[in-house]
Parts: structure tokens; sequence; C-alpha cells
């Protein structure tokens, strides 16, 4: 099965939740008209999308009705396809930075949302792109973190760089920038602070952490990658919001697509914080990752199946 296969697979329930809602709506009525806006607002409210993304995606649609003179169901899931599309890529889609060598790209999130299994299809996915790989293992204050995380890179055949558990973070992340120095590293795949009970102190600990990267790898992109687990819908933007008041998120990886409906806090998340989804993960395997394609996922969950 190809990439877009996979996706479509994973994204089943998702695409009954906003497809088949959306022809179970177009079809109970007659004509193109207000109270059929009215509904289909309630039908992207009770997918996820989130309040003021699905009115602003029906004020969308009602102005292309009446602009194009849209007469049927088609012209309007076209309509349709066409604005989630452009929230989800704007101008143009971001992918994953990079740049210099060694890349860094930091992972944070909450426990539980499939953090350490994340950054392990990472380290893989680039591993088996023939780039050579370190992981760092500064997520030190979760008990058994930094076990779990040797596990997976032994999976994925790559280093990780390490010290105790509750030594300091930016030590390990140190130690890991001079490891990839001399081994000729591609990409530095950090694992930093799995929580957010205090946005100072994540703050703090990520500033002091971006200073030695920015001193020691001045001319190295630097991705900050926020892990969401999509089966908590409108949880993981609340998360997605919290992240990003403390820390600067460049990007989403979005995990467990496969086993929810709620594929669509996507649209919410990048509308009402601007965060790209930029990687998504699409089942148990290690080989269960993938890079973000907004024209791949709108099709995946609205296209016509004709």
């Amino acid at each position: 099965m190809g990439v877009f296969g996979k996706i479509k697979e994973s994204l089943a329930k998702t695409r009954e939740s906003i497809n088949g809602k959306f022809e179970n709506v177009v079809k109970s009525f007659v004509k193109i008209d207000e109270d059929l806006f009215d509904e289909l607002e309630e039908m992207l409210i009770m997918s996820d999308v989130g309040v003021n993304t699905s009115v602003y995606i029906v004020d969308r649609l009602r102005d292309a009705a009446k602009e194009k003179r849209l007469t049927n169901s088609e012209e309007l899931r076209e309509e349709l396809h066409t604005i989630l599309t452009e929230i989800l890529c704007g101008e143009r889609e971001e992918k994953v930075a990079l740049s210099g060598k060694p890349a860094v790209i930091m992972v944070i999130g909450v426990n539980g949302v499939g953090k350490t299994t994340s950054i392990g299809k990472i380290a893989n996915m680039y591993k088996k792109e023939g780039k050579n790989v370190i992981i760092a293992a500064a997520d030190t204050f979760r008990a058994a973190a930094i076990e779990q995380l040797e596990v997976w890179a032994d999976r994925a055949g790559v280093s990780i760089i390490k010290q105790s558990e509750g030594s300091d973070p930016a030590a390990v992340i140190f130690d890991a920038i001079n490891a990839a120095k001399a081994r000729g590293a591609d990409v530095l795949l950090c694992d930093t602070a799995g929580r957010l009970h205090n946005k100072k102190n994540l703050m703090e600990e990520l500033k002091k952490i971006y200073r030695i990267l920015n001193r020691e790898l001045p001319d190295s992109s630097k991705e900050v990658l926020l892990v969401l687990d999509a089966t908590t819908g409108q949880n993981a933007v609340e998360q997605a919001r919290l992240f990003k008041e403390a820390a600067d998120i460049t990007g989403i990886v979005l995990t467990k697509l496969d086993g929810t409906a709620k594929g669509g806090i996507v649209f919410a998340i990048k509308n009402d914080y601007g965060i790209p989804v930029k990687l998504i993960g699409l089942g148990e395997g290690i080989d269960d990752i993938a890079e973000f394609s907004a024209e791949d996922f709108v099709d995946a969950i609205i296209g016509n199946e004709e």
C-alpha cells in the first residue's frame, strides 16, 4: 500500500465523520440556502473542526456559493475541498526543515501522547532515507523516559546520547551536539520536556537549550515539534494553545489518527493558532509515520469516491 492509501485508511473514521455527515446534510436539502449552511456549520463543529474554524469555513462557502452561483452538492464539495486545503497550507506547505549539519529537531509534548514512539519513528524515517541520526535523551525527569527511548533508538538502529535520570537537559543536549559533530550526523533529534505544569519552568528550560544550540550550531535549522494525540480532540487543540504560549512551536506531530474520528482538529490548530502539522502517525509500527500533505489529507477525508 502506498503512502496515500495508508493515509486514507488511517483517516477512515475522520472521513466518515466529515464526508459522511456532509453527504447526509446536502442530500437532505433540495437547494443551497441558509438552512443548509447552518447544518454544515453544526456538522463541522461536531466533527472537531472547532467553532471559530467552522464559522470561517461556512462563511467562505456561503460567499463562494453566491459569487460562483453554486447549484449542487458536488460544486459545494469542491469548494469545501479548496477551502480546507488553503487553511492547511496557506500560500505554501511547510515541511520539516533539515538544513545545516546536523539539522536539529526538538520534540515536546505531555506524557501519553506518543512522544517517545514518534521520536523513534522519525529517527527510523530519516535513517531509511540514508541520514545519520542521533537521538538526545533530554527529557530527563520523567521516570523510565530514557529507557523507553533507548528501546526505540535500538529499533531504529540509531545512536542515543543520554545521562542519568534527573540530569540537566541542557547538559545532555551539549553532549549530543558534540557527538553529532564528531560523527558527522545529519539529524540531531532531541527528546525534550514532557510536561506543562509550569509554563515558566518549561520556557526557561527550552531557552537554555536554545542558547546552547544557537551557540554551537548557528547554521543549523531548528524545528520545535509538538506531539499531539488526535484521539483527544479539542483537548489537543487546547494543548497546542498552551504550548504555543510557552514555546516557539514550529510544527505539530499528530499521532493516533488511525484510531479516531477527530482528525478535524488539524484545521482548528492551523486556523486558530497558525501551527502547521508537519508529520502524522498512521499506526503502531515503526514505519507508520509520514510527512503531512494537505492535499492528500483533504482528499482522504472529503474527496469524491467516484
